[in-house]
């Protein structure tokens, strides 16, 4: 899992701890097990919302996919072929392997371990994210993020935008204790801010730590919180409750901060607890979902495949 790293965390910026006590730190409501499914031509994911948990439920966030990690055989990769989307935006962050991105509006390029790729659906466009030409035909370990992220009502239509974010831009912060590492791709934590350019206010982190450490950081008290472990298990929230791979915490509200620790002891095939920070100002607006399509309403669900069976969502380039 290599993301992005450094060599000494005590040379990051320091994540300040929450300026609020320990009591007030927000409570653990919820804990979701992620649905394993299959996506696009068949590469499995991990789903802890939508299905495990609604949409209404994570506002203004639709659809968290850890795709993998899973190691693939030479020419065994898969992705998701051209298709439409409208009313939001992919974000799609990639801890292993290479991925390559087309659109119809003219966007898109390979990114590789640590790199984001950010397309803003918006009005509507056409577009895959498969394996790279050196990852299909090497194999390899292949290991992943797409989160979709809603837009409001007011911004449904807003013209499409592809936005790539190279590991080498990410924020990178470590703990107040200096023993984990931070990887602020969108938002703010504290004083500090990630490079995404976001339509929704957002925060989205990847963190890294070590088997005992605690992470405990500041967090806007208009958003929501949440926490996806990828590998490894830990404790979070004030009363310690036990997480791992492949689950989803949904923290209440509050003025405090969230806090979570790795375990003193990690499974053996995992060196390190690795999690991802998410939340958001919700939208709470009505949602309208059918496939590729997120609105308010069934009539402009109904106008988005009109639109898409019309070709008025763009073409599939002749040449890529």
């Amino acid at each position: 899992m290599p993301a992005v790293t450094v060599s000494d965390t005590l040379v990051l910026p320091r994540i300040p701890a929450p300026v609020t006590p320990r009591a007030a730190d927000r409570p653990v409501t919820r804990v979701v097990t992620a649905r394993h499914t299959f996506e696009g031509a068949g590469f499995e994911v991990w789903r802890p919302f939508p299905g495990a948990m609604d949409m209404a439920g994570a506002d203004p966030f639709l659809l968290l996919d850890q795709m993998g990690p899973v190691w693939n055989e030479p020419r065994q990769a898969k992705g998701a072929p051209w298709h439409p989307h409208r009313g939001f935006e992919t974000v799609t962050y990639l801890l292993d392997g290479e991925v390559a991105h087309h659109d119809s509006n003219g966007g898109g390029g390979v990114i590789g371990e640590g790199d984001t790729q950010w397309m803003t659906a918006g009005g509507g466009i056409l577009h895959d994210e498969v394996p790279s030409e050196h990852t299909f035909a090497t194999g390899g370990l292949a290991h992943g993020v797409q989160l979709w992220v809603n837009l409001p009502a007011s911004l449904k239509f807003t013209p499409p935008r592809y936005q790539p974010i190279t590991g080498g831009e990410l924020t990178l912060l470590t703990s107040a204790d200096g023993a984990s590492v931070v990887r602020l791709i969108a938002g703010d934590l504290g004083e500090f801010h990630g490079p995404g350019s976001t339509h929704t206010p957002i925060t989205y982190a990847h963190a890294t730590l070590p088997p005992g450490a605690e992470l405990r950081v500041p967090w806007a008290a208009s958003f929501n919180a949440m926490a996806y472990v990828l590998l490894g298990r830990g404790l979070v929230g004030p009363d310690g409750r036990p997480v791992e791979a492949h689950q989803l915490v949904v923290f209440g509200e509050g003025e405090g901060g969230l806090v979570l620790r790795a375990a003193d002891t990690q499974p053996e095939d995992q060196a390190t607890l690795e999690v991802l920070l998410l939340g958001g100002l919700p939208i709470r607006e009505p949602i309208a979902h059918y496939g590729p399509f997120v609105m308010n309403t069934r009539q402009e669900l109904v106008t988005a495949v009109e639109d898409y069976q019309a070709g008025r969502m763009g073409t599939i380039p002749a040449t890529m």
